[in-house]
């Protein structure tokens, strides 16, 4: 396959994930109205998932810095697997879970009251201050994946190299920092 072929496919593949993602967080494509009962479950599964990607990614930078190339590719093939299901999952929970969750909703209600904002107090400018660039890292990052994915498996070192200098970073705030929100945001779910 061509180079051209894989950046558009990547630019495509890009594209149509954050298109979805947008629809469904926008509420475009109505959900069921009423969840399936394992819905509830989704933003755990979620967590668990990137908090296994952020411990693989820091596994495959240790054993590439070993010189082990053959489990630095086994430890990316999951880790880009598991992220994948991550994908699923998340765009499965928010095209089932209709209600917005904020970030200090005591009561469940979807709005935030004076006194929900006053309880929430200083913690949910924190919320937000990791979960806005996790949101825009995860959409820029994800063409960098695909990419070095590319690259990695054809074994196009110097290449592979360079996309990784910028998405590993990037990937592994994401992955991090998607456990740290959930675990913030965690408390005011109301399923």
């Amino acid at each position: 396959m061509s180079d051209k072929f894989i950046i558009r496919f990547v630019a495509v593949v890009t594209i149509f994930v954050i298109v979805v993602v947008i629809v469904l967080n926008r509420h475009i494509i109505p959900g069921p109205a009423v969840a399936p009962s394992f819905t509830p479950y989704l933003p755990m599964l979620n967590a668990v998932l990137n908090a296994t990607c952020t411990l693989l990614l820091l596994a495959s930078l240790y054993y590439i810095k070993q010189g082990n190339v053959a489990v630095h590719k086994r430890l990316n093939i999951i880790t880009f697997c598991l992220s994948s299901l991550f994908l699923v999952s998340y765009i499965l929970f928010h095209y089932l879970m209709r209600n917005e969750i904020y970030y200090g909703d005591i009561d469940g209600d979807s709005k935030l009251s004076d006194a929900e904002l006053d309880a929430a107090g200083v913690l949910r400018t924190i919320y937000r201050i990791i979960l806005y660039p996790h949101i825009v890292l995860a959409a820029a990052v994800l063409p960098l994946i695909l990419m070095s994915f590319h690259r990695g498996l054809q074994m196009q070192v110097e290449k592979h190299r360079k996309l990784v200098h910028w998405a590993f970073p990037i990937w592994l705030y994401v992955t991090a920092s998607g456990v740290v929100v959930y675990l913030m945001i965690r408390p005011y779910y109301h399923f």
